[in-house]
């Protein structure tokens, strides 16, 4: 159940406006719309281009990385037999002009498959699955005035719900509730499943779901409380959490990701 409360304080150029502003938003939307056409497909220097030096990025599996250092975990997981793919819904863009500042919000689905057991010599099939997560990117992104492009400096997702979808329309596993109770509502079964995999995964990332029917998650909040600080023109924004304990980006402490 999503909440009816409205999460953004200020409202940006994100429709029409001055023909400058629109290609600004363009240019931000083609750096949202690079994730899933290059990572997907392994352009890692596509995928590279970007982002600025010194970003920094959010995911269930990876938990806070660099941005070069999430590329090297996600070469190491598709090398692994990690099958990530990722559906684009719908992408705006709000946009501070005096700032130089923008905030791309892309909607889409994370769909990664899964493979569970089955035994060839045995004649036993596996049970194959896909997780279906229904999310929204969100790209910090900044223009630099020296170079006249836009990059992302940090991108953090919100998770809004997630489901089981049999590969074969009717086989799917049942995880226990002890397994699903671990992460938060919005990515329960795919956090379940990457831990599978052995992934580590991030159980205090941002869902849209709060505790009690129509509630604010107190995380998307949070977030969106960043999104207006860094289009206000803010230095830095710090969006790491970790249970309720909030780390500065690019130093880590013992206890954060």
């Amino acid at each position: 159940m999503t909440s009816p409360h409205d999460p953004q304080a200020k409202v940006y150029s994100h429709i029409n406006g001055e023909g400058a502003d629109v290609l600004n938003r363009l240019a931000v939307s083609e750096l949202c719309k690079g994730w899933p056409v290059y990572r997907d497909a392994s352009e890692w220097k596509n995928f590279r281009s970007l982002f600025c030096d010194d970003a920094y990025v959010w995911t269930t599996w990876s938990k806070r990385q660099t941005i070069d250092g999430f590329i090297e975990k996600s070469k190491e997981g598709k090398r692994n037999g990690d099958f990530i793919m990722h559906r684009e819904c719908g992408t705006m863009v709000e946009l501070n002009p005096s700032a130089q500042r923008a905030v791309g919000k892309m909607k889409a689905t994370i769909t990664q498959r899964f493979r569970i057991g089955g035994d060839d010599a045995m004649g036993i099939e596996p049970i194959v699955f896909d997780v279906d997560c229904d999310s929204r990117f969100h790209f910090f992104c900044f223009r630099n005035t020296d170079t006249d492009a836009w990059k992302v400096k940090y991108v953090k997702l919100t998770y809004d719900k997630d489901k089981l979808v049999p590969v074969d329309g009717k086989t799917v596993p049942s995880f226990t509730k002890d397994a699903l109770d671990r992460y938060p509502d919005g990515y329960k079964y795919l956090g379940a499943a990457q831990s599978m995999l052995g992934h580590d995964v991030d159980v205090s990332l941002p869902t849209i779901q709060g505790p009690e029917g129509g509630s604010a998650n107190q995380l998307w909040l949070d977030l969106y409380e960043k999104i207006g600080q860094w289009l206000d023109g803010a230095d830095d924004v710090d969006l790491s959490t970790k249970q309720g304990h909030k780390d500065t980006n690019g130093k880590e402490r013992k206890n954060g990701h």
